[in-house]
């Protein structure tokens, strides 16, 4: 759910590029090992020069959790700065620099219509086999119904982990409900041996999710339907195009992708894989990847050797993660330096417990 914020004051709004980079590293300086900025690798270079620890969802969540620093700058969306509100100390503070940096997959499942399908799946099956398994794109509510439920929260890096835990959970009728993403619930499933006929889409706009008794209790992975405004434009045509183009050319593509556009992909795995996978690539190689433009931009501005390009060649951003720039960060930082705490992230305790066991599952199944 995005939320609404003071404007800026036009100190921020009217300043240039380097009078803003100023205005940061005065105020990093002023605070010291007061402050770590995280900063999510879709986010914009502006930014992202800046951050004091780089990662995906899960890499900067075990970093808020052992940082010892008093403020917690999230520069990523508002799921993220929640997680890391409850995983670090009461003494700390996280803060959003913006707070309409939302995610529109985790908008796409919420905890009342998760609470509603669960009711709907006790009257037709065994709950007690279910196991729930929110993607970190959640808010902490999922992450909390979660926890209750004993499931366990993933991201992207460890979702086979998380799903190989669950199917354990329960004996051999284990089930697993899977939110919001759909692909990369698929992706895993397929990944760990399971087929097509092993899994359903639950539309939680329709009855039962759109499904029948018999396939509710045939099914053993039961799958949101969400998914990820960036990552379901990459198309199989996309692939094909690439390929053509350069036949030994190499395709990376994120989990978040459709199966089709994962199955014609040389490798698949998170940001952080795909950065190690690039990484290890020998010069010359022409790579196609299929994620956010940002990270998309800073691969092949950090490895010239290499051609790495966007595999959808119309490129498409993360509309929320740009929505943090200089601007924001300075801003909030500057009040900080001030004393003042601006868009401070906050889960109430009884819902940050709930979340806090889900997520500590996640961290301790990788």
């Amino acid at each position: 759910m995005l939320r609404l914020q003071s404007p800026l004051p036009e100190s921020y709004t009217t300043s240039t590029g380097p009078d803003l980079a100023e205005r940061i590293a005065a105020a990093k300086k002023a605070l010291g090992d007061r402050l770590m900025i995280l900063g999510h690798h879709y986010q914009r270079d502006e930014v992202m020069r800046w951050a004091d620890a780089r990662g995906d969802s899960f890499g900067l969540s075990r970093q808020a959790a052992t940082s010892e620093a008093e403020y917690i700058v999230f520069c990523g969306v508002h799921f993220m700065a929640e997680s890391a509100d409850i995983l670090t100390g009461p003494s700390q503070k996280v803060i959003l620099p913006d707070l309409n940096a939302g995610c529109s997959m985790a908008d796409m499942a919420d905890v009342d219509s998760v609470d509603e399908a669960w009711h709907e799946l006790a009257a037709v099956t065994d709950v007690d086999d279910i196991v729930p398994i929110t993607y970190m794109n959640s808010a902490a509510a999922l992450k909390a119904f979660v926890g209750r439920m004993g499931g366990a929260v993933c991201t992207s890096s460890n979702a086979r982990a998380v799903l190989t835990w669950a199917l354990r959970q329960k004996g051999p009728d284990s089930k697993v409900l899977f939110f919001p993403d759909q692909h990369l619930g698929r992706n895993t499933a397929y990944d760990l041996g399971f087929s097509e006929d092993d899994m359903a889409v639950w539309d939680p706009r329709r009855d039962l999710g759109g499904l029948d008794e018999a396939i509710v209790k045939g099914s053993r992975f039961l799958l949101w339907k969400g998914h990820c405004s960036v990552h379901q434009r990459f198309r199989p045509a996309h692939v094909e195009a690439f390929r053509s183009s350069h036949p030994e050319g190499k395709v990376i593509v994120h989990p978040e992708c459709a199966h089709d556009v994962v199955e014609l992909a040389d490798e698949v795995g998170s940001t952080d894989f795909i950065i190690a996978a690039v990484e290890r690539a020998q010069p010359g190689t022409v790579i196609a990847v299929a994620t956010e433009i940002h990270l998309v931009q800073r691969l092949a501005d950090e490895h010239p050797h290499l051609k790495i390009v966007s595999l959808d060649p119309l490129v498409c951003p993360c509309s929320t993660m740009f929505r943090i720039d200089a601007a924001h960060l300075a801003w909030v930082l500057e009040e900080l330096v001030a004393g003042r705490v601006v868009n401070q992230i906050t889960v109430d305790p009884v819902t940050a417990g709930d979340a806090r066991v889900a997520l500590q599952r996640m961290l301790d199944i990788a």
